[in-house]
């Protein structure tokens, strides 16, 4: 990975983006974070978020800054990315029913509705909408891409923070990244 490369971090909302987010600066990566949202019980450990990413859509200037850095990106933002840049993307993957029921949770914390809408229809929504992501991504020869799975990443993490090392140039602590995978906040599972 060449100190201009972007790397962004991405996924569906509650698919393990934060974790990656803090694994991958233990590794040494430096993230792009403004500290805004800070950790609360539905992430702990903090969101590692970058408030200005939202205003992707009309102005990305803030990807300079990002260069040589991490940044999180959710998913339904990813196909404002200018092609301006190389990227690495590492893309979250999550058992859609703990994506459903970790956002139920955090919706029950917050005294928000939860059964708007149907389990049913909302998979059915973020299936769809993933499989479209996926395709733009394929297509974007500036990205390159790794899947990363969460429910993986909980069982065993030594192979996927691997993979992960290997995939942004063989340069960060693992030891460091292996700590981060704490099981006590896989709280959703399937």
């Amino acid at each position: 990975m060449t100190r201009d490369t972007i790397t962004i971090v991405s996924g569906l909302p509650r698919s393990g983006t934060s974790m990656m987010m803090k694994m991958l600066a233990a590794g040494g990566l430096e993230p792009l974070t403004d500290n805004i949202r800070s950790a609360d019980a539905d992430n702990p450990a903090g969101y590692f978020e970058f408030e200005k990413v939202k205003q992707i859509e009309k102005d990305s200037s803030w990807l300079e800054d990002a260069r040589g850095r991490v940044v999180k990106l959710i998913s339904g933002l990813i196909k404002h990315l200018p092609p301006c840049y190389d990227y690495k993307v590492i893309f979250m993957q999550r058992n859609m029913a703990e994506i459903l029921a970790s956002q139920r949770q955090m919706l029950i914390r917050r005294s928000e509705a939860v059964d708007t809408v149907s389990d049913e229809r909302m998979a059915e929504m973020f299936n769809r909408h993933v499989a479209h992501v996926e395709a733009w991504l394929a297509r974007q020869t500036n990205i390159d891409v790794l899947y990363v799975s969460y429910n993986g990443v909980m069982a065993d993490p030594r192979p996927h923070v691997g993979l992960i090392n290997r995939f942004l140039g063989d340069s960060l602590n693992i030891e460091e990244m292996l700590r981060v995978a704490d099981k006590t906040l896989y709280r959703q599972k399937r």
